[in-house]
């Protein structure tokens, strides 16, 4: 296979040599191919560029996009209540605050729709500091964490919607919950597991042979292990060729996140950027903030973020800066990608997660600059 200019890959092959990730793949340009180098896991064979990660909130775009040709083909709307297909999430409460007691609540003012999914201001998400709310979301299950999840989709949207909201609808971003009920809630449009949705609307009619919400078996030898940061030292979390993504899911999976190959993801962004799969007015709002300013609580995610940075429809958007206009994000177990507004991709996928052992190895590439050709170099 081909590879990118020498910069993605210097770049790459530094921190494999440094230790601070077995392996990896990039890619950068208009229309890159992937370089791959290092290992499947800590002394294991060499990773390939078709290896299979874990790419985790990377699948928010995809299902972002899926929502999205829904919305084109007329079976919902931005404005559309999700308590049509989700009754669960008909008569949600609202916290008075959000530390407040579970008990201390009021009606929601507004239903939850569609638009609220793909903008994570639901007012289900991610708490990041302990209250009654965080303590009651790691007790039933709906903590979002490193893990895959502990519960089918039917019982986890119960659990989930057995709390109170943290904020009301439209009023509060807090991230991830959104997008696993905009899961569930494709499943329930469609009639099938979100899964299977996807493979039949969108995976399939690009190629995209090797993404999917598990790995088949005899593709187990491409999943790389999966590593957890601990002081200086990595700890493997599922090991390479194994773990609970191999096989059939122990249950339904709507909910949860896809697993991919660069290949596989370049295919996605560039039929997304060419205008494939979504028309020109949707593909404008995805890549432009959405989010109301009163709804940027500075401590609703890491510190900083809002300071030069929107959301869009299932991706962050740069707001000012040399990369204005870029629409991207990231995946907790070591992935990311962007999109900028010359149509340039970048991807990088480790299997790593995220955290300050890889951060410099994100912002230095997303730093390179994309040559105006790309040549095949000999590797």
């Amino acid at each position: 296979m081909s590879t990118p200019t020498p910069g993605p890959a210097r770049l790459l092959d530094r921190f494999v040599a440094d230790g601070t990730i077995p392996g990896g793949v990039i890619a950068l340009g208009h229309d890159p191919q992937p370089y791959a180098t290092g290992a499947m896991a800590v002394g294991g064979p060499p990773l390939r560029a078709d290896a299979i990660f874990r790419i985790q909130s990377m699948t928010k775009l995809i299902t972002a996009v899926a929502a999205l040709r829904l919305v084109e083909q007329g079976e919902l709307t931005l404005e559309s209540p999700v308590a049509t297909w989700l009754p669960e999430l008909a008569e949600p409460v609202v916290l008075s605050r959000p530390d407040a007691e579970l008990t201390d609540t009021v009606p929601a003012r507004t239903p939850i729709t569609l638009r609220h999914l793909l903008t994570n201001t639901s007012g289900c998400g991610m708490i990041l500091d302990d209250s009654p709310l965080q303590r009651a979301m790691a007790a039933n299950g709906t903590e979002a964490g490193p893990l895959p999840p502990t519960l089918g989709a039917d019982d986890w949207l119960a659990a989930l919607s057995s709390l109170p909201l943290v904020g009301q609808p439209g009023e509060v971003w807090r991230y991830h919950h959104s997008f696993g009920l905009l899961g569930i809630l494709l499943s329930r449009i469609s009639g099938t597991s979100t899964g299977e949705h996807l493979e039949s609307t969108v995976l399939a009619p690009l190629g995209m042979s090797d993404t999917g919400c598990s790995v088949p078996r005899e593709k187990a030898h491409r999943l790389p292990a999966a590593y957890g940061v601990e002081g200086d030292e990595l700890v493997e979390r599922e090991p390479a060729a194994g773990g609970f993504h191999v096989g059939p899911p122990p249950y339904d999976m709507s909910h949860s996140e896809l697993l991919s190959t660069a290949p596989d993801y370049l295919r996605f962004l560039r039929a997304l950027r060419d205008g494939e799969l979504i028309d020109a007015e949707h593909l404008a709002m995805l890549s432009r903030d959405q989010v109301p300013d009163g709804a940027k609580d500075p401590s609703s995610f890491f510190p900083g973020f809002w300071e030069h940075t929107g959301w869009g429809f299932g991706v962050c958007v740069v707001a000012d800066g040399p990369h204005r206009g870029r629409f991207g994000w990231s995946g907790g177990a070591g992935t990311d990608f962007f999109v900028d507004p010359d149509g340039t991709m970048g991807i990088v996928l480790t299997q790593v997660e995220m955290g300050g052992r890889i951060a410099p190895l994100l912002e230095e590439y997303g730093e390179l600059t994309a040559p105006a050709q790309e040549p095949p170099v000999a590797r």
